[in-house]
């Protein structure tokens, strides 16, 4: 079992990978054929990622807590869940079956995602190389590409679910052999104290919140807006691709501005930034927009998210419970977003309101982060 930080930060990243890139934002890709052979609304499609993220948001509050066992326990615990719910997605046609997989699922990824970045940010601080967070938070859209690349050449949505377990499966045994065991001593000891909370930190969660709404929608549904657009169509395959090649190396560029410029002062720039993605999809849909869309929103939603974490480890205590309650914050917003895009779209036929409101919210949240400085 490997014991060097760039081996840790990998195992980081397979455990991203799995639990997030594919765990969660898979669904995207699968989504469009998922609707089309089962003849599902937008609201509906909406409703089942919004099981997902209320799991998630159910999963980071359970994580605050003083939890028995050990952090790796928990984490492989995670794994092991992620893989059952995305196999048993191929095995059902029941909504309230999806309902109940991609809630325990976001529960999973909840898991998975506080308890990696507690082991692996911890022990990557203790030896002076935090900068190799980066890898760990580009497993995220590592598992997309990934993910994406495989369900591409597919065609049945059964088919696609049993092939991203595998994948999970894969990435979680690259995390047994990477990610050792809990230290013992006054490292563990550290680790089992209670996180200090202040009012700086709920305006940090309240604009991470504002964030997780802010993206999500364009994330969950920008597949679905290719396929829906005849003229665009022919971009189906790639836009998630592009999607999450965008976000892979985002981290490293995101977490450098932000030990250069301030972590908050970063954080608000990113924002605006994917504000403008979020944006660029609901002014009009063309090749170029969708694109724009991609790039942007996929280069953003990881560094805000790596930067959100970062902050919240500034404090005393063990930081998994501010990490916690951070990615409490974000499901919040996650929950919200899918199933009122899904609604208004049934309503209305069009993303764009949705979008509008999802940019607003991210333009908010940069705001709150500049108040948050002073």
């Amino acid at each position: 079992m490997t014991r060097t930080p760039i081996g840790l930060a990998f195992g980081g990243l397979l455990a991203m990978a799995a639990g997030i890139g594919i765990g969660r934002f898979v669904y995207t890709p699968i989504l469009p054929p998922m609707v089309e052979a089962l003849g599902l609304t937008k609201s509906q499609a909406g409703l089942i990622a919004s099981a997902n993220f209320i799991g998630y948001f159910a999963g980071a509050l359970l994580a605050a807590l003083r939890l028995p066992g050990s952090r790796r326990a928990w984490l492989f615990g995670g794994l092991a869940v992620n893989v059952v719910c995305l196999a048993a997605m191929a095995f059902t046609v029941s909504l309230s079956v999806f309902l109940l997989l991609r809630l325990v699922a976001g529960i999973s990824s909840a898991f998975i995602l506080i308890f990696a970045s507690a082991l692996v940010l911890d022990r990557l601080a203790a030896v002076g190389r935090s900068a190799l967070s980066a890898v760990h938070f580009a497993g995220v859209g590592s598992g997309i590409v990934a993910s994406a690349l495989l369900v591409a050449t597919m065609s049945d949505w059964h088919v696609m679910w049993l092939a991203s377990a595998a994948l999970a499966l894969a990435a979680s045994v690259g995390v047994w052999a990477t990610v050792p065991a809990d230290p013992s001593g006054p490292r563990a000891a550290a680790a089992g104290t209670p996180s200090k909370l202040s009012a700086r930190f709920a305006m940090l969660a309240a604009a991470y919140g504002l964030f997780g709404f802010g993206y999500i929608i364009t994330a969950t549904f920008i597949v679905a807006m290719v396929r829906s657009s005849k003229e665009i169509a022919a971009l189906e395959p790639y836009i998630w691709v592009m999607f999450g090649l965008a976000a892979a190396p985002s981290v490293a560029l995101w977490t450098r501005l932000g030990a250069r410029w301030g972590i908050l002062a970063t954080y608000a720039i990113a924002a605006i930034v994917e504000a403008i993605g979020v944006a660029a999809s609901a002014v009009w849909m063309t090749e170029a927009t969708v694109i724009l869309s991609a790039i942007l929103v996929g280069g953003t939603f990881m560094g805000l998210t790596a930067l959100g974490l970062i902050a919240a480890r500034e404090g005393e205590g063990d930081p998994r419970g501010r990490i916690a309650l951070m990615t409490a914050a974000f499901s919040a917003g996650q929950i919200v977003g899918p199933t009122f895009a899904g609604y208004v779209y049934d309503v209305t036929g069009s993303f764009a309101g949705p979008s509008w409101c999802a940019a607003a919210a991210l333009v908010l949240a940069a705001a709150l982060c500049r108040l948050v400085r002073r």
